[in-house]
């Protein structure tokens, strides 16, 4: 009987870069959710809800549900929900961390939070920034969905969470608290979710100190792949590495071919029935 395994799966610079999929990445996943392994898009996007993010891949052709999507925002408004049930926020970011804040008994507000939680998204100017840093300097708690400096879009980079949140950092001399992937907060609540052991998963990114970094510390396997933000030159700078390094996700099936030989045999009892 083949080992049981589940993977956790970066969207950006795995699955797809903006609206277009990486070549190979649709028929591999599709192919591991038909033999129903478990798997789960590990995101460090606030932006989106789970429901928006299964569309996209819908669209690009990925058979995916919304239970198949776990985002920093979700990781987020489950661990401030832990830290202060029914607390106030005041937010820097898009729908989707609204959303999470919202069903983890949030309220979003514009003056005395109990946190300031910064998300990602285009909708952040110098006014919200200013309104942050003074609530921030005020003693509420700073929160950032994630580390990330960067994101890779179609077209290159554009600026990541970490890159917002440092403005305010530097500004209040605060430093926040990060939920998303490296985040042990976020690694553990996704394996929970897979409901599989620590020796069963394997995580799969793009990005050495988000990704990979996370499924170091968790002792998780980490496949890196190079169809994102990381190249061989910086990879080699990393005193931690991962467990194994392919050019994109549709060469997955030479790693964990397991998880991938159901399809054969449903195809061979169909032709019996």
């Amino acid at each position: 009987m083949t080992h049981k395994i589940g993977f956790l799966i970066d969207m950006d610079g795995v699955v797809y870069k903006g609206a277009n999929p990486i070549d190979g990445s649709v028929g591999i996943l599709n192919r591991l959710i038909e033999n129903e392994v478990p798997v789960l898009f590990l995101t460090n996007n606030s932006q989106k809800t789970p429901r928006d993010m299964a569309y996209k891949l819908n669209k690009m052709g990925v058979n995916a549900q919304q239970d198949h999507i776990f985002t920093c925002a979700m990781s987020t408004a489950s661990f401030l929900a832990k830290q202060k049930p029914n607390g106030t926020a005041y937010v820097i970011g898009e729908g989707g961390l609204h959303l999470a804040l919202h069903n983890n008994g949030y309220s979003i507000v514009d003056d005395d939070p109990d946190y300031v939680v910064i998300g990602e998204g285009r909708s952040v100017n110098f006014e919200n920034l200013e309104k942050a840093t003074k609530m921030v300097a005020k003693g509420a708690k700073l929160i950032a969905t994630n580390l990330d400096t960067s994101c890779p879009v179609e077209d290159g980079i554009r600026p990541g969470c970490g890159a917002i949140t440092a403005l305010v950092e530097k500004a209040t001399g605060r430093k926040a608290f990060y939920v998303g992937k490296p985040s042990g907060i976020m690694m553990r609540l996704a394996r929970k979710e897979l409901n599989l052991r620590t020796e069963q998963v394997v995580m799969i990114g793009d990005t050495m100190y988000t990704d990979i970094l996370g499924g170091v510390e968790m002792g998780y396997k980490t496949v890196l792949v190079m169809s994102g933000g990381t190249s061989m030159q910086e990879l080699e700078s990393y005193s931690y590495q991962p467990d194994h390094v392919i050019e994109s996700i549709a060469d997955l099936p030479s790693l964990f071919p397991g998880a991938f030989e159901e399809s054969v045999e449903s195809g061979l009892r169909e032709m019996s029935v």
